[in-house]
């Protein structure tokens, strides 16, 4: 499989570098963080990205895509990843926009995957009921009744649930928390009566949701896939947004090694430069590799399931791993190398290191994906 980048990808690359270099910056999260408006991100960049056509980067041109795949998706987020820009990509695009794609009727996505291409509507999956990624603890109930199901239960750690418009929402129609079997999926209109939504912040000043399901009726045309097979689109959701998250990672491990690197360069200590002490050199050599084994492994894996490979899934789970490893090694060493001034919010050094460990508990850490790449492989 090749690693090299097609002459269009790298059009594509440069496009997205250019933009990013010139629209974004980390003071824009500064920003974000400090007016916490209700909106979370920023719409205009938002729409600016829409009229690229980024946004519809993984869906078909029948629905308003671009028909592209994971390899293109991956180039953008890992430009957007090196300025930790803030926008609602993996909740709307890939978690929202790759379920409907995974399991939607052919009415959901031509209702709703041409309005996300645009820019135009906002998705979120409401999965999580635990503490930590645990795709299966679903306890969130789906009665069925006469006119369809009944939804009772809470989610948490919803990304961007607060301004979605609609939702992804996966509840149990049988079997007992825990059983990957009995998940259902369902389409939910997010002012739907019963529903309530409190937003929070992370770490990383990004914003999720809790959400309560306190009776909402939803009809039987609600439903993604099959019923009590929704884990069977689950997997593959998020396999693919694991991955295509790593690739933003990517990005924020590049950017915060480069700017160590060049701080090295330019700090002096003892009337030297900081970057001809041995053990620093040591240091950067070993993070360089680091970070060019992760490039390879996030390439590889983006394109496996682009050409829907067998081993995907478990290149997924060994990409998410080494780019949580990597990511945290990164908001580390950028720290340390930076020293006390690396703490203050004046640098932007420290805003790797939080992102860092809120992408790093995203969809499963380095642990979560090496038991199931332990799972995986025995069967």
């Amino acid at each position: 499989m090749s690693l090299i980048l097609t002459d269009e990808q790298e059009l594509l690359r440069d496009t997205a570098r250019d933009f990013v270099r010139s629209k974004c910056s980390i003071d824009q999260l500064r920003q974000l963080r400090d007016q916490r408006d209700d909106l979370g991100h920023d719409a205009k960049l938002w729409n600016e990205m829409a009229g690229l056509g980024w946004l519809g980067i993984p869906f078909p041109e029948s629905l308003g895509g671009a028909g592209l795949g994971l390899a293109e998706l991956g180039i953008v987020l890992e430009e957007l990843g090196r300025r930790l820009v803030v926008s609602p990509f993996l909740s709307t695009v890939l978690l929202g926009g790759g379920a409907l794609l995974a399991g939607g009727t052919d009415a959901q996505q031509r209702e709703i995957l041409p309005e996300v291409s645009e820019g135009r509507m906002l998705l979120a999956l409401a999965a999580q009921e635990t503490p930590r990624h645990d795709p299966y603890a679903i306890a969130t109930r789906a009665t069925a009744d006469a006119d369809g199901f009944v939804l009772s239960g809470s989610k948490t750690l919803v990304v961007d649930g607060a301004v979605a418009q609609r939702l992804i929402v996966a509840a149990r129609t049988s079997g007992a928390v825990g059983d990957r079997d009995g998940v259902t999926l369902f389409l939910v209109d997010a002012n739907a009566a019963g529903l309530s939504r409190e937003r929070t912040f992370l770490i990383d000043s990004r914003s999720a949701a809790n959400l309560e399901f306190a009776g909402v009726r939803v009809g039987a045309d609600a439903v993604l896939g099959v019923v009590d097979r929704g884990a069977d689109l689950l997997d593959v959701v998020h396999d693919r947004a694991a991955a295509a998250l790593s690739a933003e990672m990517l990005g924020g491990i590049q950017e915060a090694f480069d700017r160590t690197v060049a701080y090295l360069k330019q700090r002096e200590q003892f009337g030297v430069k900081i970057g001809s002490f041995q053990g620093l050199k040591h240091r950067a050599a070993r993070w360089f590799c680091e970070v060019e084994l992760t490039r390879s492994i996030v390439l590889q894996t983006l394109r496996a399931l682009d050409d829907a490979q067998s081993n995907a899934s478990e290149l997924a789970s060994t990409c998410k791993a080494r780019a949580s490893d990597t990511f945290r090694l990164s908001g580390e060493e950028g720290i340390q190398m930076h020293g006390g001034i690396g703490v203050t919010d004046e640098e932007d050094i420290g805003f790797f290191m939080k992102r860092a460990r809120v992408s790093e508990l995203l969809l499963g850490d380095a642990a979560f994906h090496r038991n199931r790449f332990a799972t995986l492989r025995a069967f």
